[in-house]
């Protein structure tokens, strides 16, 4: 198997990466990608992807980068009035992964994504078969998410960044709306 893997974040990378050396066997190869324009702002853009260079520097695992910030392209692609804005995120980046393992030569794409407790897994699988009908390109899914406790785990003792939300500026904003976070409450009285 000639496998290229959707990468989404340095500790779902960890978790999966093993799992991807057994399924390939000892004649197969497997590369990540980095192709994530649902990750806003620009600043956790650039941290998610240093902490996933970093993997890839240390580890000596293969990967291919999509530079560009895609902020346009997520709005461009992404229904964000709608309920479905994730289904659609899905399907933006399984779509790029799967034209980019078309393009070198890779028979199966798969995704950390399969491997996150936050993702709608049942989702990204039936989105993935969706985007191998079209490509022509099989998609490789297995449930990574008993994994993802080490993922965590081994990124915390590598010192790596960890995100507090999935990516995108709804989810972002999901995830602090209810909390006091950099919330200024005035001058606090003191006691004498």
């Amino acid at each position: 198997m000639k496998l290229l893997a959707h990468v989404c974040c340095a500790s779902c990378w960890l978790a999966c990466a093993p799992r991807w050396d057994q399924a390939v066997g000892p004649t197969g190869r497997w590369q990540g990608f980095f192709s994530n324009p649902n990750i806003h702002p620009l600043i956790e853009f650039r941290r998610r992807l240093k902490a996933v260079r970093t993997v890839a520097d240390d580890s000596g695992w293969p990967l291919v980068v999509e530079e560009g910030y895609g902020l346009r392209r997520f709005l461009d692609e992404v229904d964000w009035r709608g309920d479905d804005r994730c289904s659609d995120c899905y399907r933006l980046r399984l779509g790029a992964t799967a034209a980019e393992a078309r393009r070198v030569g890779c028979d199966h794409f798969t995704t950390t994504l399969l491997a996150s407790t936050q993702q709608d897994h049942e989702r990204v699988r039936l989105i993935g078969e969706e985007v191998a009908q079209r490509s022509g390109v099989a998609f490789f899914a297995e449930d990574w998410r008993p994994a993802a406790e080490g993922g965590h785990a081994e990124a915390r003792r590598r010192s790596l960044y960890r995100q507090q939300y999935c990516g995108c500026i709804f989810s972002e904003y999901e995830r602090y709306r209810d909390s006091g976070l950099h919330l200024y409450h005035g001058r606090q009285a003191r006691s004498p």
